[in-house]
């Protein structure tokens, strides 16, 4: 990907999962994603995906997705086939973004597949423009930011499309507060990894640089 592909066109993801780690075998139940084109949602994936066994309480009672959902649900390598014409060859972005890749690239390796755009991830960049949020979990940060919520959380279309609606809101934000109209995705990247104290510096030299 090149450092001039705009922050404006993206797939946003998200996944629920039987916990925490794909090494300790862990697997994804539910897939769901949104496109954004020029800060603007076009397009949805969601699919439930039977694991190929019964999933705890726990991840019952936390997602709403029971055994019984799962029970009839398309097999993994059906659902990440189609999840990844669906991803092209977009950038990608996520709410703790370093969970949805683990699972991500552990799914893809099992069938062969693969996939060409860099990450981001909208709770680190939060963080840096938002530092006085109480914390940047996903419902917190919409509800400092006063971004409409969809009526449920923990299920993946409804968490991508939140996590899409808090990326455009940054990237707006980001637009307005240094008058500029081209924010690449190469620079959310670089947001997401300096140190939270020195992005107001950040943002500033890079777009006087920008502007010479």
């Amino acid at each position: 990907m090149t450092k001039n592909i705009s922050a404006k066109s993206v797939v946003v993801i998200d996944f629920e999962t039987t916990g925490l780690s794909p090494k300790l075998g862990d697997r994804v139940i539910e897939v769901g994603a949104v496109i954004i084109e020029n800060n603007v949602i076009k397009n949805r994936f969601e699919s439930l995906i039977n694991p190929g066994f019964k999933i705890s309480q726990f991840i019952q009672g936390f997602t709403g997705i029971t055994n019984i959902m799962l029970k009839t649900a398309p097999n993994k390598e059906r659902v990440m086939k189609d999840f990844s014409k669906f991803l092209k060859n977009n950038n990608i972005v996520a709410h703790n973004a370093s969970f949805d890749k683990r699972f991500l690239d552990a799914e893809f390796k099992k069938l062969g597949l693969s996939y060409t755009g860099e990450f981001a991830c909208t709770m680190l960049a939060a963080r840096r423009l938002y530092p006085f949020s109480i914390n940047h979990k996903l419902e917190t940060i919409l509800d400092y930011l006063k971004i409409k919520k969809t009526k449920q959380f923990h299920r993946a279309l409804a968490d991508a499309e939140m996590a899409a609606r808090l990326w455009i809101h940054m990237i707006k934000d980001v637009e307005k507060k240094h008058n500029y109209r081209e924010i690449s995705f190469h620079l959310m990247q670089k947001l997401c990894k300096i140190n939270k104290r020195e992005t107001h510096n950040f943002l500033r030299k890079h777009f006087e640089c920008c502007n010479d």
